[in-house]
């Protein structure tokens, strides 16, 4: 007896796509988490020094950077220049209360560090401080 080729099992060969997606997927969150680091450890503030500075707490200061090149970073979040009120406004829900700490590189030139604390103390903000790195006595 014959057996008809209707009644023959089809080789059914396909990738198994799963463990592609799920490999896929854990990189792409392991770049979500490691781009934010590495794009702030790549936007570096050379601060200029000083011997008698005064450490401020992290927990209730708003960190604004100016680097070299003359990007604005709000807690290391890129603004614009022209956005940079807007943003203070939506940072700083009791302004009173709040301490910003402007951080320049020691090459920005002194208007822009202006600008930034005249916006800020505009707004209400409590306390203004310039950062600055120690050196040691």
């Amino acid at each position: 007896m014959r057996t008809s080729r209707k009644n023959r099992r089809a080789l059914f060969a396909e990738p198994n796509m799963i463990p592609l997606i799920d490999v896929s997927l854990i990189l792409v969150i392991i770049f979500m988490v490691l781009t934010p680091m590495l794009v702030r450890s790549e936007l570096s503030v050379k601060l200029p020094k000083s011997k008698s500075s005064v450490p401020v707490s992290n927990s209730n200061a708003l960190t604004v950077q100016i680097t070299s090149s003359g990007a604005l970073l709000i807690d290391g979040n890129a603004v614009s220049w022209n956005n940079l009120k807007n943003e203070l406004i939506l940072k700083l829900p009791h302004a009173a209360r709040k301490t910003i700490l402007v951080e320049a590189d020691h090459s920005v030139p002194i208007e822009k560090v202006v600008y930034v604390m005249d916006v800020a103390k505009r707004l209400g903000v409590g306390k203004l401080g310039v950062g600055v790195a120690q050196t040691p006595r």
